[in-house]
């Protein structure tokens, strides 16, 4: 098991969080390869978009894996410009996790979550590495990361 998928996992242990990790022997960095991998519909997943403000600091949009993620809607729900999309350089250093494995969870951003995240019974999202997702209830997001819940999809 990857070093990042065993930190995820004390997160979850430490904070007493009810989810589910799982591992596969493919990857999970896509929505339909996640979908694949979980044998799930990719509106069972959801996609944390990693974003930059002007000031360097991270935004994490969280929405259903079938939805894209608006800019000027996340700008105008925080009252900045819209900010850019994070490299993959950026993500491994604010979030501790690299791209395609990024948990909705576990690290300091301003997190913002798509209100259509949370009418699932369950979510997967990611587990920390390209191989690996989380199984939770999406009611558990805001309690997890604090984040507000407003409209960011296109």
């Amino acid at each position: 098991m990857q070093e990042y998928e065993k930190k995820l996992q004390s997160f979850l242990q430490e904070h007493n969080v009810p989810a589910e990790h799982l591992s596969f022997n493919q990857s999970c960095h896509s929505v339909a390869e996640a979908a694949r991998a979980a044998g799930a519909a990719p509106e069972d997943l959801v996609k944390n978009v990693c974003l930059i403000d002007g000031e360097g600091h991270l935004i994490v949009a969280i929405v259903k894996g079938e939805d894209r993620v608006s800019t000027k809607r996340v700008g105008q729900a925080l009252g900045i410009d819209p900010p850019r999309t994070a490299t993959p350089e950026e993500i491994l250093e604010k979030t501790g996790y690299p791209c395609g494995g990024v948990p909705s969870f576990g690290f300091a951003a301003s997190f913002l979550i798509d209100p259509k995240v949370l009418e699932k019974e369950f979510v997967l999202t990611g587990g920390g590495s390209e191989r690996s997702l989380v199984r939770l209830a999406p009611q558990q997001l805001p309690v997890l990361n604090q984040g507000l819940v407003v409209r960011i999809r296109k």
